[in-house]
C-alpha cells in the first residue's frame, strides 16, 4: 500500500480519486464502477484533492461511513463488487480507503439504469457513459475473447484475396501459407459446416470487403508546415492490410525528421536522428497492433509538425497497462489474433518489452521527458488530436502518451 506522503504527490486519475467528504451515492456508486471496469482503483475520502490537503474525517463517524459505501456498492453497483474498505490515520487524521479491484464479470453497471445506459469507465480523472463499442469490449473481456477473432459470414475463407500476406508471410518465416498454418493462427474457422475467415484475416488481406467492412483500419499521416495544423507539406493514406502498414508509417516519419552528426569516432561519424526512432518506432507498432478495430470512424492519425510528432490509436487504453511502471514488461493484448501473427512476421518481438524499450532509447535522449496525458480531463485538450498540445516541462522535447476522452490513445514526441 502507498504511503499517504504518496498519495498526496499524486495526480488524480485512472487509478486514484480524493474527496474531502463522501459524495453523494450516485457519484460514488459511479466512480467505484468505472473503477471496475478498468484497472480497479483507489478512493480516498478525507484528503481534499485541489488544493491538495488531509482534511480528516470524524473519528466517530468512521464505522457509519464505512456502512454507508458498503451499502452504496451493494444496492446500486451488479456484478457483485466487493470493495476493500480500511481505516488510515496520517498525522492524527482519519481516512477511509476503498479499494476496487478489476472487476471478473464486467460490465459493471447501475443497477437501477442497467448495462446500456448505466455502464461507466474511467477517462482521466472522470467517469463517462461507456458507448456501444465499450460495452461490447468489455463483454469480449469477460467472455475472454477478442473483436478479431469474430467470424465473418459474408465470404468464404478461400474466396478471401490474401496474395499479399502470403507474400510478406513466406519472406519473413521461410513458411508458406497453408491451409493448415491459417488454422493454427486462428485466421479461420468452421462454422455452421463452413470455412469461415476470422475479422483477423479480413485485416491482414487485400480483399474489397476489408475496405467495405473497416474503412477505417488504416493509417493518416500528414507533414504540416508550421506547429499547428493547416498547411500541408506532405500526406499521405496507408490503407494496405494491417501486416504492412507499420513500416510504411514509420518510413513515413523517417522521411520527414532530420538526422546530425553529433561527433566522430576516429574517421567514422556518428549521425544522431532529433527524435528517438526506436521509441517511435514501438509507438507505431502497439498503434497498429493494438488499436480497436470495433471503433467505427476512428482511424490511426500520424502528423509531423516543426516541434513535434503526434500519433494517435483509437480505443480506450488496456486495463493492465500503466505508463508510471514501464519497466515492468507489462503485456494486455486486445487483438488476440492478431498479436502471434505479427509476432511470425517479426513485427512484434517479446510481449510486454515495448514500454521497457521506449524507456531505454530514451534515456539516449535526455532532452526529451515521457508523460501520459489524457485529452478530455480538465487539464489537457478535448478537441481533434491533431491539436498542438504543449506540456509545462523544463525539459526541451516531450514524449507523451495519452488516453483520449473520446476512447483514443495519442501519443506526440513534441520539441518544444
Amino acid at each position: 500500500m502507498a504511503k499517504i506522503s504518496d498519495i498526496l504527490q499524486q495526480s488524480e486519475g485512472r487509478r486514484l480519486e480524493l474527496k474531502a467528504q463522501l459524495p453523494s451515492n450516485a457519484k460514488l456508486a459511479k466512480s467505484i464502477i468505472s473503477f471496475a471496469n478498468d484497472a480497479g482503483g483507489e478512493f480516498y475520502h478525507g484528503i481534499q484533492g485541489n488544493p491538495r490537503e488531509v482534511t480528516g474525517l470524524e473519528e466517530d463517524s468512521l464505522i457509519e461511513l464505512e456502512e454507508k459505501i458498503s451499502n452504496i456498492i451493494h444496492d446500486q453497483c451488479a456484478p457483485v463488487i466487493l470493495p476493500e474498505i480500511l481505516f488510515l490515520n496520517h498525522e492524527g487524521k482519519h481516512i477511509i480507503l476503498t479499494r476496487i479491484h478489476k472487476g471478473s464479470a464486467p460490465p459493471c453497471h447501475l443497477k437501477n439504469k442497467g448495462v446500456k445506459n448505466g455502464t461507466y469507465i474511467r477517462v482521466g480523472s472522470s467517469n463517462r457513459q461507456a458507448s456501444e463499442e465499450i460495452i461490447a469490449e468489455l463483454e469480449r473481456q469477460k467472455q475472454n475473447i477478442s473483436f478479431d477473432s469474430e467470424l465473418i459470414f459474408s465470404k468464404p475463407f478461400d474466396k478471401v484475396n490474401i496474395d499479399a500476406f502470403k507474400e510478406l508471410f513466406i519472406e519473413k518465416t521461410g513458411e508458406k501459407v497453408t491451409k493448415q498454418v491459417l488454422s493454427k493462427l486462428d485466421l479461420y474457422r468452421a462454422e455452421q459446416g463452413k470455412d469461415l475467415p476470422t475479422i483477423a484475416l479480413i485485416l491482414l488481406s487485400d480483399d474489397p470487403l476489408r475496405k467495405q467492412q473497416f474503412p477505417y483500419a488504416k493509417i493518416e499521416c500528414a507533414r504540416f508546415k508550421g506547429t499547428v495544423p493547416g498547411i500541408f507539406i506532405d500526406q499521405k493514406t496507408i490503407n494496405t492490410n494491417v501486416s504492412l502498414q507499420a513500416e510504411q508509417a514509420y518510413q513515413f516519419v523517417i522521411r520527414h525528421i532530420s538526422q546530425s552528426s553529433v561527433d566522430y569516432a576516429g574517421v567514422y561519424r556518428n549521425d544522431r536522428w532529433e527524435y528517438p526512432v526506436i521509441a517511435i518506432r514501438e509507438v507505431i507498432r502497439n498503434a497498429v497492433i493494438h488499436r480497436d478495430y470495433s471503433m467505427t470512424g476512428k482511424d490511426i492519425k500520424i502528423a509531423v509538425f516543426d516541434d513535434k510528432i503526434e500519433i494517435t490509436s483509437p480505443g480506450k487504453l488496456m486495463p493492465s497497462v500503466d505508463f508510471n511502471d514501464m519497466e515492468s514488461g507489462q503485456s494486455d493484448i486486445r487483438n488476440k489474433v492478431l498479436e502471434p501473427v505479427f509476432k511470425r512476421l517479426g513485427i512484434i518481438e517479446q510481449s510486454g518489452n515495448g514500454l521497457k524499450r521506449i524507456k531505454e532509447e530514451l534515456q539516449a535522449y535526455p532532452e526529451i521527458a515521457l508523460s501520459w496525458k489524457e485529452p478530455g480531463s480538465t487539464q489537457t485538450l478535448q478537441n481533434d488530436p491533431f491539436d498542438m498540445f504543449i506540456p509545462k516541462c523544463y525539459k526541451s522535447k516531450i514524449l507523451s502518451v495519452s488516453q483520449h476522452v473520446q476512447n483514443f490513445q495519442d501519443v506526440s514526441i513534441s520539441n518544444l
